[in-house]
């Protein structure tokens, strides 16, 4: 791969950052400059120094006056849900039953998964989403799909085959042993394998049995570095059909700490209605909890308490997600709109170097990929996000009156969506521009 320089104004973030004047929080050049080579970032900083270190015959692709950042990271989508997006009318239970199973029932047909796949990754892109923690189908193929292409256009991805025993139709359930089968021949074939990277998947307590929870249990312990996904305390009725299903439990998360699935790289969808001992033991454990503001509105569900969760005695490690398709719309733009909403009713306020914060590192961190992506550092991966805070009407009228650079980001979250992703990068190629409409 030829060297490239790109220049823009490059915004990335060190660590959280608690109010809009906490600039040692942030780096930032008005006229910055990175140097990519062979997929990795080489030289950051301001374009002169930067332009100094990159030698004869570089190409300088100028992004100015637009903002150039890390690609954003979706901590939890389904990947099969992608048509019954905007589904009207259920709560959670109702909707995965009349809705979700029924769909997902679908990828039994490996040839239907790859043009998901290919679809969904065409979508993330457009919306200047490089890496995604992502649910795929019961099915081995429907994985096997979403690496392959992921692989393909050489992305950072986390993915699951989910795991399901019970408590939905016949088409979309595996057993203990053929879910535990089919994950570690997926283990062996992807994980690792370029940029890819397996999350175990059990779907939640309501659709696996405790045996399956046990070959979930056993898998993480044989593979202490991968990735775990499910979905914790979404909605009410879940909780107290877990319950029924668990009646030895002290509370949901009780039956993860039961079977091993709580840790620094296990990823808990929603956790809305948490009691304190289950925010206690998440936090002892390092697990994530991941705030789907679209789809906990979309589908009645509660607000998650971020500012709260970040605040209390033992914090909570907080990712955040479109959770498509119950969450409503792909960009993570739209999504952390949405969330600043949500924490407004909660009585706070999310700032937006805060969001832009999320959206980028502490994403990342909550992943355990930030040492691949989410910041520009030199060294690491070259996903990158260009921004145009002009990509509309509205858009371009509003920027006659901002000043400052709070005042664009928040702008973009705002008003943003794929219109003001100018390009994305994924390992130092253009992305986005290659997209065949």
């Amino acid at each position: 791969m030829t060297s490239n320089l790109l220049r823009g104004r490059t915004l990335s973030f060190l660590r959280w950052p608690d109010t809009v004047d906490d600039h040692s929080a942030w780096r930032y050049e008005e006229d910055g400059g990175l140097l990519i080579d062979n997929g990795k970032i080489i030289a950051a900083g301001s374009y002169a120094d930067v332009l100094k270190k990159a030698g004869a015959g570089v190409e300088t692709i100028d992004h100015r006056p637009h903002l150039i950042l890390p690609g954003f990271l979706d901590a939890h989508v389904h990947v099969p849900q992608m048509q019954i997006i905007a589904s009207y009318g259920a709560e959670l239970l109702d909707w995965l039953n009349k809705y979700t199973f029924p769909e997902e029932s679908k990828f039994q047909n490996a040839q239907h998964g790859r043009r998901i796949a290919r679809l969904f990754l065409d979508e993330m892109l457009r919306q200047g989403t490089t890496t995604v923690a992502a649910y795929c189908s019961v099915h081995k193929a429907s994985a096997e799909a979403f690496f392959a292409e992921s692989h393909e256009r050489n992305m950072l991805n986390i993915a699951g085959k989910v795991m399901m025993d019970r408590n939905a139709p016949e088409g979309v359930l595996d057993t203990p042993r053929t879910g535990y089968d089919d994950t570690k021949a997926l283990i062996t074939e992807w994980h690792g394998k370029g940029r890819q990277l397996y999350a175990v998947t059990p779907r939640f307590a309501i659709t696996s049995t405790p045996e399956q929870m046990e070959m979930a249990g056993a898998l993480c312990r044989e593979y202490p570095d991968l990735h775990m996904q499910t979905h914790l305390s979404e909605n009410h009725a879940e909780i107290a059909f877990t319950q029924e299903l668990y009646p030895w439990s002290r509370d949901y998360t009780d039956v993860y700490e039961r079977y091993g699935l709580l840790g620094q790289k296990s990823l808990f969808g929603h956790c809305i209605h948490l009691s304190e001992r289950e925010a206690d033991a998440l936090s002892r454990s390092g697990s994530v909890a991941v705030f789907c503001p679209t789809s906990n509105l979309f589908l009645g569900s509660g607000l998650f308490d971020y500012q709260r969760f970040r605040r209390r005695e033992k914090p909570l490690r907080i990712a955040a997600a479109t959770d498509v398709g119950g969450g409503t719309n792909y960009s993570m733009l739209r999504t952390m709109d949405e969330g600043y909403k949500v924490i407004a009713l909660n009585g706070e306020k999310l700032n937006p170097f805060q969001s832009f914060w999320q959206l980028t590192r502490g994403n990342a961190e909550a992943l355990s990929v930030a040492d691949k992506v989410g910041t520009l550092d030199e060294g690491t991966d070259a996903d990158i996000v260009v921004l145009d805070a002009h990509a509309t009407p509205a858009m371009r009228l509003r920027m006659e009156t901002v000043e400052t650079l709070a005042e664009e980001l928040f702008l973009l979250q705002t008003l943003g969506d794929d219109r003001a992703v100018r390009e994305v990068y994924v390992a130092g190629r253009p992305a986005k521009s290659a997209i065949v409409a």
